[in-house]
């Protein structure tokens, strides 16, 4: 397929993104410049200084909600994109009523509690829908640590060992790859594998 008729394609398909950080936001990005055109972010929190050095937003965003400034930020880069932002912290119901019409759902929260309760909800409610899991990216380094991993519907995206901590931070190289990952699963699903006469 050439990008016109990726683009064609994707624009069939609905992601839904929980989290609007460093996975989300440049999970999106990648997305909407692949041709995706119809996304669901949900969000609740704000920019702040310490988000820069890894997420998608910009000096002049600091204090605007995260959803809001990510809307801005795609319709920069793609017209005729068809955003459903949603400035909240999520519950069960919630992922049940902004999800269920999409084709795959992204997990990008930095939150261990959150990441659970996504997980659960999903499997219990959407069991046949792919999951898109982000971890283990903190630090910098170890490139072929990074990988992806399935588990039936579940996809996990990252070195699914290193922690965030005060002296292994998230950085901006290692959460952009792994944001990359799930983006490119997130084709790979919705595509299907390229063909060996691709390579």
């Amino acid at each position: 397929m050439n990008t016109k008729q990726i683009a064609e394609r994707l624009a069939g398909f609905t992601v839904g993104i929980a989290g609007a950080g460093g996975l989300g936001s440049n999970c999106a990005v990648a997305l909407v410049r692949c041709g995706l055109k119809n996304l669901v972010v949900a969000d609740f929190d704000v920019v702040q200084p310490g988000n820069l050095n890894r997420q998608y937003y910009f000096l002049d965003q600091l204090g605007m909600k995260k959803v809001a400034a990510l809307e801005l930020n795609l319709n920069r880069i793609v017209k005729g994109l068809h955003l459903q932002m949603v400035d909240k912290k999520l519950v069960p119901a919630d992922i049940i009523n902004l999800f269920k019409h999409c084709d795959v759902i992204v997990e990008a929260f930095d939150d261990k509690a959150q990441k659970q309760m996504l997980i659960e909800t999903v499997l219990g409610n959407f069991p046949d829908k792919p999951l898109i899991i982000g971890s283990g990216m903190a630090g910098w380094g170890a490139n072929n640590m990074l990988v992806t991993r399935q588990f039936d519907k579940i996809y996990v995206c990252g070195d699914q060992e290193s922690e965030i901590a005060d002296n292994l931070p998230p950085l901006g190289p290692r959460v952009g790859i792994v944001a990359n990952m799930q983006a490119n699963q997130v084709m790979e699903i919705l595509l299907g594998k390229m063909n060996c006469d691709d390579y």
